[in-house]
């Protein structure tokens, strides 16, 4: 008997007995399609924190001061900062420091208490790509200029939020109150969030990051944003911030910088390895789903006992029977291999348009990334030859049994 003669027989007994076919399947297909999800969901943040690394810039460099714990912190002058990026063109192309403060927001006797303010400085906006170095997109006006922050001008760019709540949507040239100080509205940006509401990512406020300060009442800046030159150039710019504030602080602990590459990494490195280990544990229906087929394929070898006598008397050598056997099991567990590959690819799209969205909004806020959960070709393959090998692997032991089986006792064997 060849292979395909085989493979046929062993078509004809799963559809002999469809429903223990399918319950002896039922531990691959839950196995092979737990799989394809985790590795299609997996992939989908891995893309997504790509996009938002793209989107960002690869060339971004954040430096957070910490501080000693002695007041030092106070005496380190933003000018530093801009002295560094001026001294080393080659590698750096810009800084703004970036203070969050709290203020009292009014506009038309209106209070709005859960906007956020964020002073910078006209270098954390690209005019190439009309957005700003935390993601945000200029909708109409104009960004903050060098001239405003030099001269500490009153000037702000209002969120998508405060442009439709304070102005409804006439928000250009008009004064808002910030602290109890009038700022004119200068710049609006695009919608973040999918809804706009207050307190969401669309409630804040670009203002100059001294005037910022002052309102509420700080001496330092904690968070600093660099752009290097290009990405290439993005680990020395690290190397030349770092040099400057271990030679003030004398204290690496004081401060932490990193690169947004270094960020992806970090993320996809987390990914990576809580994606190991959610394989593995949905592995385990697999080993349950091979321990399935051994046992009905133990059973199958006791209930054929007589024809295995027949086939053995009238010719069959051990390995026809032992192959038999195995192409039975492998077949089956392929069959289940395929039904958890189409369960688990339904499944990946089916969750993946469900928390798509809200896993995109947790993230940035930013409608123009997209979560991505279609399962990769070599997921699939894989799975599919890790189902098959199953088969193989835990129908050995019952096909061997069937091999060595003594055609005398078989025949008589009720």
């Amino acid at each position: 008997m060849n292979v395909s003669q085989s493979f046929k027989m062993a078509i004809k007994s799963l559809r002999t007995s469809k429903m223990r076919s399918l319950l002896t399947m039922l531990g691959i297909i839950i196995g092979v399609g737990a799989v394809i999800i985790i590795i299609s969901l997996g992939n989908g943040v891995t893309g997504m924190v790509n996009q938002q690394v793209e989107k960002l810039g690869v060339n971004l460099v954040q430096t957070m001061i910490y501080g000693v714990g002695d007041g030092t912190t106070l005496n380190l002058d933003p000018q530093r900062m801009y002295d560094l990026v001026e001294e080393n063109p080659e590698v750096l192309s810009g800084v703004s420091p970036y203070v969050t403060a709290s203020a009292v927001v009014r506009s038309n006797g209106t209070e709005y208490e859960d906007t956020t303010i964020y002073g910078v400085s006209e270098a954390i906006y690209r005019p190439e790509s009309n957005s700003t170095l935390d993601g945000c997109t200029l909708a109409e006006g104009r960004f903050l200029q060098y001239v405003d922050v030099v001269r500490r001008q009153h000037v702000c760019v209002l969120g998508a939020y405060l442009a439709e709540a304070a102005f409804q949507g006439d928000a250009l040239g008009k004064d808002i109150s910030i602290g109890g100080q009038n700022f004119t509205v200068v710049g609006v940006l695009d919608p973040i969030s999918a809804t706009v509401d207050a307190g969401s990512l669309d409630d804040q406020i670009y203002i100059p990051y001294e005037n910022a300060m002052e309102i509420m009442g700080a001496r330092q800046v904690s968070l600093y944003l660099f752009t290097s030159t290009s990405g290439a150039t993005a680990a020395a710019a690290k190397e030349l911030i770092d040099g400057l504030l271990f030679d003030y602080f004398q204290n690496q602990d004081a401060y932490y910088t990193t690169t947004m590459a270094e960020q992806a990494d970090l993320i996809n490195a987390m990914m990576s390895v809580v994606m190991v280990v959610l394989v593995a544990i949905a592995a385990i229906s697999l080993l349950v789903g091979g321990i399935g087929i051994m046992n009905i394929m133990l059973v199958s070898v006791t209930e054929r006992t007589r024809e295995i006598g027949i086939r053995k008397s009238l010719g069959a050598k051990r390995r026809d029977i032992r192959r038999q056997f195995i192409i039975e099991a492998g077949t089956t567990s392929a069959i289940g291999g395929l039904l958890g590959i189409l369960f688990g690819c339904l499944m990946s799209l089916a969750i993946g348009s469900l928390i798509g969205s809200m896993l995109v909004s947790m993230m940035t806020g930013s409608s123009s990334l997209t979560f991505n959960a279609a399962p990769s070709l070599g997921a699939v393959a894989v799975s599919f030859g890790v189902s098959v090998g199953i088969g193989v692997l835990f129908g050995y032991l019952p096909a061997n049994k069937a091999a060595k089986l003594n055609p005398i006792d078989a025949l008589r064997y009720e």
